[in-house]
């Protein structure tokens, strides 16, 4: 069953980048330090933001994110803080290196998940992106946290340059014992959105890498039906709506916030390679920041439906010859999600 994931008021996501330095330098990166500093935060700064966005809800999820966040060295305090101030999930978001011997200084009960990012069901593609020899030491990190008992999930970004492997990952995924997949779209920011693209001097077309409408909605979906029919939960953005939904924005309707070492807080993920972040922490505080921001931007009606995305994603939208757009883009965190049969079986959803 493919389920549309509503964005809800009733919990917050709390997306913190607890630094921003990684030891790789994948190729669609979209941490821009210029934009999000290059400091990696002391533990006390750390736990004393955790400390405000908990107080929000009493349903917070948190994602703790780099960079590469096991280069934190006290990584595994932060979890076991968050833990005790009552978050309601805890996930780590890494490139599988797992530094810092992170898998014995925390424990399954201490962590909802350990999300893993693979960009190919090879090594030639996926290291080709993220650079020599990550692939091997990925799928090493999955299965040693596999074999420690803890959950696992995988991301996966797709672009023009991997989608051919794509409906090699089900079996993948399967093999490793990974037990939620993201799909992503790639975003035109960070590295993506550099002035500079081209042809890479290894061929690698740095341009043109995000995937248009006919090749999204015909591959993306039958590959999670595929993963869902062996087990896995599959979430995946909905990019492209169909004429009768009708567009939200994230940022008027739900509680998400994007947190980067500088202390910028943003509503919007798109709107993270400029200076339009509406919040701010200040002296540990959160407080919102001057006219203009992105929350100006939330409420504005286009045809096209989110103004970012028209201002940085162009790429995604064609045009009829009345100049109007053919379709709207979705708010890239509306999510559409696929439940194994078994689950559907366990939880008694209609299978439709």
């Amino acid at each position: 069953m493919t389920e549309t994931v509503a964005f809800s008021k009733h919990s917050t996501n709390v997306f913190f980048h607890i630094l921003t330095p990684c030891n790789l330098s994948c190729r669609h990166c979209y941490i821009n330090p210029a934009q999000h500093g290059n400091v990696i935060l002391p533990i006390e700064t750390i736990t004393s933001w955790l400390k405000v966005f908990v107080n929000k809800t009493n349903h917070a999820n948190l994602i703790l994110l780099g960079g590469e966040p096991t280069l934190h060295p006290q990584l595994s305090e932060a979890v076991k803080a968050a833990r005790r101030m009552g978050y309601k999930s805890i996930t780590i978001d890494t490139n599988g290196y797992l530094f810092h011997d992170i898998l014995n200084k925390i424990n399954p009960h201490d962590l909802d998940f350990l999300s893993f990012s693979l960009d190919g069901a090879t090594p030639q593609t996926n290291d080709r992106i993220r650079g020599k020899g990550c692939f091997e030491r990925c799928t090493e990190g999955i299965e040693q946290a596999v074999r420690r008992g803890f959950h696992t999930s995988l991301i996966f970004t797709v672009s023009r340059a991997n989608i051919h492997e794509l409906h090699l990952m089900p079996p993948l995924l399967k093999r490793l014992g990974i037990e939620r997949f993201f799909i992503q779209v790639i975003g035109i920011r960070g590295k993506s959105a550099a002035p500079d693209l081209g042809t890479a001097t290894d061929g690698f077309q740095t341009e043109g890498l995000q995937v248009d409408r006919d090749v999204w909605l015909s591959l993306i979906p039958a590959v999670a039906r595929e993963a869902a029919a062996l087990g896995i939960t599959v979430t995946y953005p909905t990019v492209f709506l169909k004429n009768d939904d009708r567009f939200e924005c994230a940022g008027l309707v739900a509680d998400n916030y994007f947190i980067f070492p500088n202390g910028r807080v943003y509503r919007c993920p798109l709107c993270e390679d400029y200076p339009l972040h509406s919040l701010e922490m200040t002296d540990n505080r959160l407080s919102p920041t001057g006219k203009i921001n992105e929350q100006d931007l939330f409420s504005l009606t286009i045809p096209e439906g989110c103004v970012m995305n028209k201002l940085v994603q162009s790429g995604n939208l064609t045009y009829g010859p009345d100049g109007a757009p053919e379709y709207q883009i979705a708010c890239c965190l509306l999510k559409e999600e696929v439940i194994p049969f078994l689950n559907q079986m366990y939880y008694n959803i209609p299978i439709i």
